[in-house]
């Protein structure tokens, strides 16, 4: 691993300080020059398109009607709900297939609609319309089911309910196979034949598209905007990304977030202390409210989560919120402990020289292999596949550093595979523990041939703090934007300043005190990167995003460093 604290560079290499351009652009859209200098590099300009990306609308959600079986299945689900018939609704394990069943459920629910809802389960059948859920659903005594983020691969399943007498509604966004989907309606942007503009809306978002044309085709009224808190966990849950109608949907369902009626995210804001005098930002959701909500599905069934959201009282939502947040901690001990031994087999094997990692224990909980995967791929900077082994057969998930298409990857070995599924960013698999040899020599065949003649990736540059901008109005701007995240990194700044601080703390974590030109006061906080204090001089220049110090309050602000310059 590379020094965390590097040389200070001189004054040429650090990013030049923001211009009179920038100053200007600031006074026209009310902003600091700091930010007015970031937008000016990402192409913005005194526009109208820029004022709509600062102030996203969702009247500016692209037109719904060319989305590609969206109106055949609002009516077979408008003629369901008249005729009394069940409707199943069956939702992926993780944050964007509950949040997408609690949509579809509650909708269906509020016009009329008799619902029976389910989840899969990464140790029932695993992802997707298994042949365990078969049977739930048949048993359900549904005649038409909706899928939830899941079902665009799953073409035996969805046959052998047809033949039980269902007619499925799959709604998706993973990637499309060839074969056609024997499915009644398919909603998925990414099909070749789906006239729907924006192709970026995760599986919640297209929940939400559904029940406004059920509502429609019913006739009736109902104000779906009170299901966007739900839209935007999903979405940033999913890392789907956060342009075009994403923005619009997830800075309205954010602002939700903050004075949610739902009971259930009110108790869970409330466990996972989120501060109430400040608005909630995509790092809330990502870090603070998805993990939670995923942690009942990685330790055993997820119907936990959806109880929660769909909770209508305060004290059912206090007491499953709690076991929610029980089976949180019990995760973040079992994460701990698999990504040490993780840490311990690569480095053994000499995995970390590979082109990519595939590793793999029998007894490594299946529902954590991604966080781990995540951490791995992050640290060693290559996809990385993470299996856990029950009885010699395996399943896992696929992380990779920005721009790796792992869903390619994974077609390419699929010989090798029992079961596969998901997107570039992220993906899943099954593979049995006798093929694991022959899978990691393959993928990483598969990782050189993606990587040969690809254009290298450049990272947005950082801005340096203009001089004479106050760091909370700046923190003040960047919460203006948000959100950010996939498709819209924060900003990344560069602060330089005298030391009058620098220390480790408990978890291994760097802690540094600055004051900057003017006798301005900033704290910097470092993840995992104590080692780096005795590489701090007494000036340094901080790489990392800036944010409220929600420990100090007011209007005190931290940077969350990334690099020291030392």
């Amino acid at each position: 691993m590379p020094s965390l604290a590097s040389p200070l560079p001189n004054d040429s290499a650090l990013p030049a300080p923001p211009g009179p351009e920038a100053r200007q652009l600031g006074e026209r859209l009310s902003l600091t020059t700091t930010v007015a200098e970031w937008l000016r590099r990402r192409g913005h300009g005194d526009s109208d398109e820029t004022r709509r990306f600062i102030d996203p609308k969702l009247a500016h959600l692209s037109d719904p009607d060319g989305m590609a079986d969206r109106a055949v299945a609002a009516e077979r689900l408008a003629r369901a709900v008249k005729n009394r018939e069940r409707i199943a609704v069956f939702g992926d394990y993780d944050c964007d297939g509950i949040t997408s069943t609690a949509i579809v459920t509650e909708v269906l629910r509020e016009l009329g609609g008799e619902v029976v809802p389910m989840l899969a389960s990464r140790f029932d059948g695993g992802y997707g319309v298994s042949r365990a859920a078969v049977d739930r659903i048949v048993k359900s005594g549904a005649r038409v089911l909706v899928t939830c983020d899941c079902g665009s691969s799953d073409h035996v399943s969805l046959a052998a309910l047809r033949a039980h007498g269902l007619e499925t509604v799959v709604i998706d966004h993973h990637l499309v196979p060839d074969e056609p989907l024997p499915a009644l309606a398919f909603l998925n942007p990414h099909r070749p034949d789906c006239g729907f503009a924006y192709k970026g809306l995760a599986s919640c978002g297209l929940a939400l598209s559904l029940g406004a044309a059920l509502r429609t085709a019913l006739g009736k009224k109902l104000d779906l905007r009170r299901w966007l808190d739900l839209v935007a966990i999903g979405t940033i849950a999913d890392v789907a990304p956060l342009d075009g109608d994403n923005r619009a949907l997830v800075r309205a369902g954010l602002s939700l977030l903050g004075t949610t009626p739902r009971p259930g995210l009110r108790a869970l804001a409330a466990l996972a202390k989120l501060d109430p005098n400040c608005p909630v930002g995509a790092r809330d959701v990502a870090f603070r409210i998805a993990p939670r909500l995923n942690a009942p599905g990685r330790m055993g069934p997820p119907d936990l989560a959806l109880e929660l959201l769909l909770a209508r009282s305060d004290s059912a939502a206090e007491a499953l919120a709690a076991s929610v947040e029980s089976l949180s901690e019990q995760r973040r001990a079992v994460q701990e402990t698999m990504t040490a031994e993780a840490m311990a087999d690569i480095e053994q094997g000499g995995l970390d020289s590979r082109a990519a990692i595939v590793i793999g224990r029998e007894g490594w909980n299946a529902g954590i292999v991604g966080i781990v995967a995540g951490r791995l791929a992050d640290r060693y900077g290559k996809p990385t596949v993470v299996i856990g082994f029950d009885g010699g057969k395996g399943r896992g998930s696929v992380r990779g550093p920005k721009g790796a298409r792992l869903y390619d990857a994974l077609a390419a070995v699929a010989e090798h595979l029992d079961r596969f599924g998901g997107h570039q960013a992220a993906a899943g698999l099954e593979v049995s523990i006798e093929r694991l040899g022959a899978l990691r020599t393959s993928f990483e065949e598969a990782v050189l041939r993606a990587s040969d003649g690809a254009p290298a990736l450049e990272g947005i540059d950082a801005v340096r703090l203009a001089s004479g901008d106050d760091p909370s109005f700046v923190v003040r701007d960047i919460e203006r934007l948000e959100p950010w995240g996939n498709g819209n990194p924060a900003p990344r700044l560069v602060v330089e300043g005298k030391v009058t601080g620098a220390r480790e703390v408990r978890g291994g974590h760097l802690k540094l005190d600055l004051v900057m030109d003017g006798g301005r006061r900033i704290g910097c906080f470092g993840v995992g990167m104590g080692g780096a204090v005795p590489d701090v001089g007494s000036s340094v220049a901080v790489l990392g995003e800036m944010r409220r110090d929600t420990y100090r309050g007011g209007s005190a602000v931290e940077m969350l460093v990334e690099r020291v310059f030392s």
